[in-house]
């Protein structure tokens, strides 16, 4: 039985709902919410940082993923991001509404009252529905310790350099990761 895609507007609707909850959480736990944006480096600099970071992040995940493309936890990964509707440009807008929506629910909420460490784990427990973690092998665990890894990195971006930062790797990862979800759908079609 072929599920039916999910639509790009679910994804973005995802994401809003992410900075509905993440907004009053920021607005009531930090003394200056809008600096949020600003530190610790200036704008300017979380953009420059955050571009540079995210073309390693980026280039790094597409050599990861050719370095184990016939992996379980591969074909796993690729079957799970499969139900996504990614025609045009659509990994672009899942991707940026992906990490606009979980960086500000994630690390800009989150993690200044949990820290890294925690948030992370649920990062990656929000992430089970869609990886569909369900056996305890080791295709299971590469991709849990990816997500976790994933998160925590994204968790010391925003922690040192900015949200900004934070979304830009965020997006550059999931950009990749989707083309190269549909490359394998096209492929194997």
């Amino acid at each position: 039985m072929t599920r039916a895609p999910i639509r790009l507007s679910a994804q973005v609707l995802t994401c809003l709902a992410m900075c509905l909850i993440a907004a009053p959480i920021i607005w009531f736990s930090r003394q200056e919410p809008l600096a949020l944006f600003a530190r610790p480096a200036g704008p300017l600099t979380q953009l420059l940082v955050g571009q540079v970071l995210a073309l390693v992040a980026a280039s790094a995940s597409w050599l990861l993923f050719k370095l184990t493309s016939h992996s379980a936890s591969s074909a796993r990964t690729i079957q799970s991001y499969a139900r996504l509707d990614l025609r045009g440009l659509n990994p672009l807008w899942i991707s940026i509404a992906a990490a606009i929506g979980e960086e500000m629910l994630f690390r800009a909420a989150l993690q200044p009252l949990l820290g890294v460490w925690i948030v992370s784990l649920i990062f990656l427990l929000t992430h089970v529905p869609v990886y569909r973690f369900r056996k305890m092998d080791g295709a299971t665990m590469a991709q849990a310790a990816s997500v976790f890894v994933g998160s925590v990195v994204l968790g010391y971006v925003f922690q040192y350099v900015g949200l900004l930062a934070a979304m830009l790797v965020h997006m550059w990862i999931d950009i990749v990761g989707l083309l190269i979800v549909r490359h394998a759908i096209q492929t194997r079609e």
